[in-house]
């Protein structure tokens, strides 16, 4: 029976279809999101794959053969490795560093591996050009600037590589489809092409994806369950520092983080982040504190700045980078009810410097203290570190990691810890580190002021 073809509106934020036109997707709610495709239907015909069952008793797992990439932030957030036969998926802002990271790990892998660099968007003489920047001059490289899918399946079963790479998947199409590139179906039609066959031939595939003005990777989100792992270049574009956090990974957490420095000669690796960001802070000053966030593995050292300020207007401002404003309110309303700082009629700014965005409750208590000490124009020792969640009552609850958190404040310099009281027992005491346990926001201030 001939091919028949419909037309049907598909959402590109969450890939929903419909025969009908929608001004708000029916599926996820966005606005203006459907557009028209041209969708070929044809009679599928049974047939018999061959497929054999396995008891997984009897499979042997892939761990044991992953590949080092050479960075080992980059190993570290793909969970020790490139796992053969898996399909990453990296995301970011345009320019952050996502081909100059991928193009940069060819040189550690093109030393035991075979290379196929596929790219849409640059010629093969662009592409050279970056890799003399980057330094990047092994001969298992080889570069294919191609558009049609069909060509770069046909290159992998040809060529027979061990790595491959996509830049990017928005930039491919297939014939068969009746779409243009980029759109829902072909993005979708194009993962789906590329892991079938790097199942089949046990290939580990990188997939550059754009993101749109949200900050999401454009295309339908089934291309984020498609792939095995995905990941997401992070980083304001005016600072040189990167932030590579894996959202999805089949084969490992996906709690950990990588760190990276933005350079002349490419991505350098931050092997000690808190360094990092307390590079530059300024010593013996109101309204800042250090705070200990937990990243998967690793604990890291960030400054947290509060601003107070009269307000010029009817209604106080509240505003914070790097923090969450609703958890912002929250604080307010308790240090306001509990603790007796009154804010009501004040201008309340929060930032986190660095460009780290710290969502862990165990934030709330140098929050706090940098508004009060903001607020009160009294210092907080440059050698001192606070952890700790907030309770509605004003209390201060347990975190989880407190050893962890104290060992790296340690680590740095901070001979005082400042963390809730009921933590204490598990942490263990260290020369020339002072831990004090509190019980309550108040008492948390009073305790650095002595």
């Amino acid at each position: 029976m001939a091919a028949k073809s419909k037309t049907i509106y598909a959402c590109t934020e969450c890939g929903a279809e419909s025969t009908k036109w929608y001004g708000r997707c029916p599926s996820c709610g966005a606005w203006n999101s459907m557009e028209e495709e041209v969708q070929a239907q044809s009679v599928a015909a049974t047939r018999s794959t061959g497929a054999t069952v396995q008891s997984i008793a009897h499979i042997s797992p892939n761990d044991k053969q992953r590949y080092h990439t050479g960075m080992k932030e980059l190993d570290r957030v793909l969970g020790g490795g490139i796992v053969r036969g898996g399909l990453m998926l990296i995301g970011g802002d345009p320019g952050i560093g996502k081909s100059t990271l991928l193009l940069q790990i060819c040189q550690h892998l093109g030393e035991d591996h075979k290379i196929l660099y596929v790219s849409g968007e640059e010629s093969e003489g662009q592409i050279k050009l970056r890799a003399d920047r980057l330094g990047v001059v092994s001969e298992n490289l080889f570069v294919l600037c191609e558009n049609d899918m069909d060509t770069v399946l046909a290159s992998m079963q040809t060529e027979k590589p061990d790595v491959v790479i996509i830049d990017s998947i928005q930039t491919m199409n297939l014939m068969e489809v009746a779409s243009a590139s980029g759109s829902v179906t072909q993005v979708r039609e194009c993962t789906s092409a590329i892991m079938r066959l790097a199942k089949r031939m046990d290939i580990p595939v990188f997939i550059v994806g754009h993101v749109n003005k949200d900050g999401a990777i454009a295309g339908p989100k089934v291309m984020e369950h498609i792939v095995d792992c995905v990941l997401y270049f992070e980083g304001d574009r005016h600072s040189s520092y990167r932030l590579l956090r894996c959202v999805k990974n089949r084969y490992g957490s996906t709690n950990e983080i990588g760190v990276f420095e933005m350079g002349d000669k490419g991505l350098n690796e931050v092997e000690n982040p808190s360094l990092m960001l307390l590079s530059g802070r300024p010593l013996d000053v109101s309204g800042a504190c250090v705070a200990c966030t937990i990243e998967g593995t690793r604990a890291m050292l960030a400054e947290v700045q509060g601003l107070v300020s009269p307000t010029g207007f009817g209604n106080p401002r509240r505003m914070a980078t790097g923090f969450d404003n609703n958890r912002l309110a929250l604080i307010l309303a308790v240090l306001e009810k509990r603790a007796g700082y009154f804010f009501s009629n004040l201008d309340t700014y929060v930032n986190v410097v660095g460009g780290l965005w710290l969502d862990e409750p165990a934030v709330d208590l140098p929050v706090a203290l940098a508004l009060i000490s903001g607020l009160k124009d009294a210092v907080i020792s440059s050698d001192t570190i606070a952890f700790g969640e907030i309770g509605l009552t004003g209390e201060i609850r347990a975190v989880s990691n407190a050893d962890l958190r104290v060992a790296e404040a340690a680590r740095m310099g901070f001979k005082r810890v400042i963390v809730p009281h009921h933590n204490l027992p598990n942490i263990v005491k260290r020369e020339g580190v002072s831990v004090v346990g509190v019980h309550s926001v108040r008492e948390a201030f009073e305790e650095i002021q002595k």
